[in-house]
């Protein structure tokens, strides 16, 4: 008689017969009354002997009982594996406290931004308003300087990746000359009081050098360079004609009545002085309004060469404009018609918006954000400026010419 049996793991019998056969005419082998069934490693077992029907019941018995005691350990295992799950949950939350620290830290860069930003904007503006009351070789030196690091940003941006990827930028000497010759332009405009011939010499010296070049001339090189030399030199130079050119005194001033003598008197405020008060007060409140409301009731894109310019933030811009002037004449008494308060702050408002988006078009094509760093929380002269370098022009041909036209 010969007995087979092997240990299983599956279910809850750890020992299964798999072939009890009795062979009784069977001489070939031999009989064992033992059988040795090696057990699996680990098990407790080792080699188990047994004999007969005795010894696999002790086996089954003993078999349970390791079955219970792997129950046993998989369900102490299973707070092992909620411990997992717990870990994982901290991990997210982990992450979310981190997503929430990040969050906390960009709005304190922002902040701490906006905060250098006002810092910086009220000190530029109370030491301009110095600078425009002082006028004269003060205000025109200033502009000179303001012109030079304006230019100097225009052809670095001029010869930028983004505009260099479709056309050929003037050489880089051409560039210096230009905006040397840009920042000389409103201390001639001063002396000579005029710039029209300064602007055509000036543009003759540009295009005699790009022409005698060793390489082959562009005729995009020419254009950025000439429009370089308009925009830069030529339009700021109104500036000066306006605030130091205009020199009829603004008899119905009432601030004027009361000036000190030392600091000029009643002389002192002319009707350059308050046109140049009256538009760079109602630009800057133009450039506030339209923050203001743009962060407000902002939902209408302006337009795609500036995103972030709304239809909202452009209308509160006009009515913060057009309010300034109105308030500032009747303080100041010029201009003495209301209706030519209101167009005046109108035409400075369609100047500071015509220069805002012509600036923003040339650092879309150049790629950048902002023209440069010059100035903290506010980028480069050009981001500060830019609504200022139409507007002269505007204000200038508004007084000496439409005012006079109408009689006011």
């Amino acid at each position: 008689m010969a007995t087979t049996a092997y240990l299983g793991t599956g279910g809850n019998n750890l020992l299964q017969p798999s072939l009890l056969s009795s062979s009784r005419g069977c001489r070939c082998r031999s009989s064992p009354s033992k059988v040795v069934i090696p057990a699996r490693p680990g098990s407790g077992f080792g080699n188990l002997g047994f004999n007969g029907r005795k010894s696999v019941m002790w086996l089954i018995q003993n078999g349970v009982s390791l079955n219970r005691r792997v129950k046993t350990s998989v369900a102490r295992a299973e707070p092992d594996q909620l411990g997992e799950g717990g870990a994982k949950q901290e991990v997210e939350e982990g992450h979310k406290v981190s997503a929430e620290e990040n969050w906390v830290s960009e709005s304190q860069q922002k902040a701490s931004q906006l905060k250098k930003r006002v810092i910086f904007g009220i000190g530029i503006g109370i030491t301009v308003g110095g600078i425009v009351l002082a006028g004269g070789w003060v205000f025109t030196l200033f502009l000179a300087a303001a012109v030079f690091f304006g230019g100097r940003e225009y052809f670095e941006l001029v010869r930028s990746r983004g505009i260099t990827e479709g056309m050929t930028p003037p050489p880089r000497y051409v560039s210096r000359v230009c905006f040397v010759i840009c920042s000389i332009m409103p201390i001639l405009t001063l002396y000579f009081g005029q710039i029209d011939v300064s602007v055509t010499f000036a543009a003759f010296v540009v295009a005699m050098a790009l022409l005698l070049q060793r390489e082959i001339p562009r005729f995009a090189q020419l254009s950025t360079a000439m429009f370089g030399l308009f925009y830069c030199g030529y339009l700021p130079c109104f500036w000066v004609k306006l605030r130091c050119g205009l020199q009829a005194p603004a008899l119905n001033t009432r601030i004027g009545a009361v000036w000190p003598i030392l600091l000029g008197g009643r002389v002192h405020w002319t009707v350059g002085l308050v046109a140049t008060l009256i538009s760079m007060s109602s630009i800057i409140a133009a450039d506030t309004f339209a923050f203001l409301g743009g962060k407000t009731f902002g939902r209408t894109p302006l337009t795609s060469i500036s995103p972030k310019k709304t239809w909202e933030g452009t209308i509160a811009g006009l009515s913060g404009c057009v309010a300034t002037s109105v308030v500032l004449s009747k303080i100041f008494g010029w201009p003495t018609s209301f209706l030519s308060a209101m167009a005046f702050g109108f035409l400075n408002f369609f100047g500071s918006i015509f220069g805002d988006l012509t600036e923003s078009m040339i650092k879309r094509d150049a790629g950048v954000k902002d023209s440069g760093s010059l100035i903290p929380g506010h980028g480069g002269i050009l981001d500060r400026a830019d609504s200022y370098i139409f507007t002269g022009a505007l204000a200038y041909s508004f007084v000496k010419i439409i005012l006079p036209l109408y009689g006011v």
